[in-house]
């Protein structure tokens, strides 16, 4: 098991799983709980940022290591991941600008979409970590600074 996508892949996880518990604070009325909460899922989402573009511009991506016949699936898979981890993250950040802004009307109608996106991605996120890492040996890993560099 590679370290750091496994790192990564728990605080994905973990902000999925404070995302899921921040909403049940809020639908029980305990607002400070949920700030709190989802804070700490947005902390966990950024460390899990930090962890992959630091892995991917110094190490490199892995390449899918499984069988060839299936390889298009997954790559049609990690495209439809690549979306919605981007499109969740972009909501996520509108969602916290909102509440920030005490927008709360708008905070409140945009929240469970950007919650339903984020739970999507942090479930397809852990399939592509499973396929990479776990059900199949990685591929080769190549780093985006050598690639850019050449080295």
């Amino acid at each position: 098991m590679p370290l750091l996508p496994t790192i990564s892949t728990f605080f994905i996880v973990a902000s999925a799983v404070l995302v899921a518990i921040g909403w049940t604070f809020i639908a029980k009325g305990h607002k400070k709980a949920h700030k709190r909460t989802m804070l700490s899922a947005a902390v966990c989402a950024l460390l899990f940022f930090i962890i992959y573009v630091s892995r991917t511009a110094f190490i490199g991506n892995t390449s899918f290591g499984g069988p060839d016949d299936i390889k298009i699936y997954y790559t049609i898979f990690l495209i439809f991941h690549i979306f919605l981890a981007t499109t969740g993250a972009l909501f996520g950040v509108v969602t916290i600008t909102l509440a920030f802004k005490r927008k709360i009307r708008i905070h409140r109608k945009i929240g469970p979409i950007t919650s339903i996106i984020w739970f999507c991605s942090a479930a397809t996120g852990v399939a592509v970590y499973l396929l990479l890492y776990i059900i199949y040996d990685g591929g080769k890993t190549t780093s985006m600074l050598k690639a850019i560099l050449g080295g």
